[in-house]
């Protein structure tokens, strides 16, 4: 895999990319009522459901709760589901210092004052990666993980020294420092465009419109403490199992002079999986990084085997 153009997905946010042409198709179906909202620290976390076990729903950079529209239609009949809005995402006000232990704390505290028994974190992207490092540090509080493209390590950085992380992290953050507001609204344009983004180019322009009403000085905080991140030293230490589900797309590996298979880039994704006991890559086919909203169905069904399993 050539993992230099692996590595340009971090910078995707970074530079404006070029809008890809995208279909004029009907926009996200509707999103669904909202539940019950309540505060855990800085995070707000939306409720859904009365009864059944309990799913806790982590989105990534800069989304918000309607990234989970469709979970909420198929599983909130037969779970309880949280869904989380990180500070700073989606209008909500932003938090300074760790983040990354702040969302670890702000699990724990979820989990605890809502008597939550070993919850399901699911997680995409940025999201993916906090449902990791939950489990891997409070394994008896979890009771299943399932990533949406999402790793323990930015693809493309597996083989960078760790003290040599925060250096790469901090120069991410130097090049994006005080992007302006609309600066950032058309960053997010270009990015749910691109290859990195959702296939159909109506549903595109609502997502971004979305994501740019998030503060661009948390998402870049957000983006790089999770760069500096290597979480893989610790996989072993979860104890439920690990669905991964890798959007592939042929055409942009194509595009991109990539020639790459979906098997390969499983093959690769769980190579970065490396010592989780228990692991499993479902490919999802045409997607992009949006998966649950090129294949919803795809998604469901992995997610709907995977909670059949447990």
């Amino acid at each position: 895999m050539n993992r230099s153009l692996v590595f340009a997905a971090i910078l995707a946010l970074c530079t404006p990319l070029a809008s890809q042409a995208g279909s004029t198709a009907a926009a996200p179906a509707s999103a669904v009522a909202a539940g019950d909202q309540f505060d855990v620290g800085p995070m707000l976390v939306e409720r859904h459901g009365k009864h059944g076990s309990p799913m806790i729903f982590i989105p990534g950079l800069s989304s918000g709760p309607y990234v989970w529209d469709e979970a909420v239609r198929q599983f909130g009949n037969d779970h309880v589901l949280y869904l989380v809005t990180l500070p700073g995402f989606n209008g909500r006000a932003a938090a300074g210092g760790d983040l990354v232990a702040g969302v670890d704390q702000w699990l724990g505290q979820l989990i605890a004052t809502r008597k939550l028994v070993r919850p399901v974190l699911v997680g995409h992207s940025l999201g993916a990666t906090f449902s990791i490092a939950y489990a891997e540090k409070h394994p008896d509080q979890v009771g299943g993980v399932i990533a949406i493209d999402g790793l323990p390590v930015m693809p493309g950085t597996e083989n960078m020294p760790l003290d040599q992380r925060p250096a790469m992290a901090a120069g991410i953050k130097q090049r994006m420092g005080g992007i302006t507001q609309p600066a950032f609204a058309a960053q997010q344009k270009a990015f749910m465009h691109s290859a990195m983004g959702v296939m159909d180019g109506g549903v595109a322009d609502t997502l971004a419109e979305r994501s740019a009403r998030s503060d661009p000085a948390a998402v870049i905080e957000f983006m790089s403490q999770v760069l500096a991140l290597d979480l893989r030293k610790d996989l072993p230490g979860i104890r439920v199992p690990v669905l991964v589900i890798m959007p592939f797309h042929d055409a942009d590996m194509k595009a991109a002079g990539m020639p790459m298979t979906a098997q390969m880039k499983a093959d690769y994704y769980a190579a970065l999986m490396t010592g989780t006991p228990k692991v499993t890559v479902v490919p999802v086919s045409p997607a992009r990084h949006f998966a649950m909203f090129d294949q919803p169905q795809q998604v469901t069904d992995a997610i709907r085997t995977y909670l059949n399993a447990l």
